[in-house]
């Protein structure tokens, strides 16, 4: 069965056709990757019930619907996030763009840092923030009507003290907290309203709502800028992932609004990811 699974996945354009196809057959038996592997080399036997599922799955990801979609999980540095239609999935270089703002709060004097987490999504990022500094006080907001119920569950199931989540557009959320925040963290939708996303994972099951930002692909991010500004004290900390190309541009952005020290960070295959800056 795994090396059949890994020929269709690969025959279909799968791009790790190995990796998913272990995932599928693992998640059907509950089995991790290496336990899969094994039974292939050992020639196991699959029940004709278990076989039929996984033969469902596989044509599903042959389709390019995400894998994460398929398991209804998505890994997200210590968690295990539930996803599904109408909510980004989270991806691993925004792991590293989490980091930063983890980083921030752990610098922070205070005894209970303020983080805000814009357009949370799933709730990755809030939630990593949460677990991963629990000293800190969390809060994230999302608008969307389709990922909000995926985001209460990943709240619910997570059950950080910590964290806090409301349903609100980002830009006029939590008014309570103006001037206050320690660090602001966001990665909102960046692509231009014109570009067709390559990945069929990304341009026919990511929702539209989390990927266009506008004609330039900067609306939300302006937005961004000017919420951080009215929620961060002095010397707060903006943390924002964007597309590869426009760093320059982000922080000319930053600039123009008045931030201070605008910076762009690369992620693990080199290309910028990330751009942060101080709030004056």
């Amino acid at each position: 069965m795994r090396e059949w699974a890994i020929a269709r996945l690969g025959q279909a354009g799968v791009p790790d056709p190995i990796v998913d196809a272990e995932l599928v057959i693992g998640h059907v038996l509950d089995q991790s990757r290496g336990q899969v592997q094994a039974a292939g080399l050992l020639g196991s036997t699959l029940s004709q019930a278990d076989a039929a599922t996984i033969d469902g799955l596989l044509t599903r990801r042959a389709a390019r619907e995400p894998l994460q979609h398929i398991t209804g999980r998505a890994p997200f540095r210590q968690l295990e996030l539930l996803v599904g239609p109408g909510v980004f999935v989270p991806r691993p270089e925004t792991e590293q763009v989490a980091q930063i703002a983890i980083d921030a709060l752990r610098s922070m004097a205070d005894p209970e840092p303020i983080g805000v987490d814009l357009g949370t999504g799933s709730g990755a990022i809030a939630l990593a923030l949460a677990t991963e500094v629990p000293h800190a006080r969390i809060w994230a907001c999302e608008n969307s009507a389709e990922a909000y119920p995926w985001t209460s569950r990943n709240f619910a199931e997570v059950a950080a003290p910590n964290a806090t989540l409301v349903f609100a557009d980002l830009a006029d959320a939590l008014p309570e907290l103006d001037g206050t925040v320690a660090v602001v963290i966001s990665n909102p939708p960046y692509i231009p309203a014109a570009a067709i996303p390559r990945d069929p994972e990304v341009r026919l099951f990511d929702p539209a709502h989390a990927l266009f930002g506008g004609t330039d692909g900067l609306e939300v991010v302006r937005l961004v800028s000017q919420t951080a500004l009215r929620l961060l004290r002095p010397g707060g900390f903006l943390v924002m992932e964007h597309g590869e190309l426009q760093g320059a541009e982000i922080r000319a952005l930053l600039v123009a609004d008045g931030w201070r020290a605008p910076a762009t960070h690369p992620d693990y295959t080199s290309r910028d990811r990330a751009t942060t800056a101080l709030r004056p």
